[in-house]
């Protein structure tokens, strides 16, 4: 399997407002680094897995949506809690949504999303495109 690997940094607001979250419950900020792989089976006929310019396109755009944003306030968030694992699956669907594999040939296997909230702490997400 071959895989290939852009990254970017984003910063939000938000409150997680559960007991399980002891001091997150209140206002925070939170920066990530983001880290979104695509994975294929088979190099393409131009021997990559997809243009590192159009993946980091792709995720510009989406976090673009999200940085500096409160996401206590962000309608995609609306009765959700913003949760490190729930930001990686967010971006891992809109990723999914405007690179996923179609007419236009793409053989993606899948893809995931890391989000590192510190060097000792992150989560991800992973979409298997092979198995929908």
């Amino acid at each position: 399997m071959f895989s290939l690997t852009v990254r970017r940094n984003f910063m939000i607001a938000h409150s997680l407002p559960r007991p399980a979250f002891g001091p997150a419950q209140g206002m925070h900020g939170a920066t990530f680094v983001t880290e979104v792989t695509f994975r294929r089976r088979s190099l393409n006929e131009d021997s990559i897995v997809l243009d590192i310019g159009e993946a980091g396109d792709v995720l510009d755009g989406i976090l673009e949506g999200l940085n500096y944003k409160n996401l206590d306030e962000h309608p995609d968030f609306a009765g959700r809690l913003s949760t490190t694992e729930a930001l990686a699956q967010y971006v891992a669907d809109a990723v999914a949504a405007k690179i996923r594999p179609g007419a236009d040939g793409r053989e993606l296997a899948g893809l995931e999303v890391t989000l590192r909230e510190t060097p000792d702490a992150w989560a991800s997400y992973s979409l298997d495109f092979e198995a929908s």
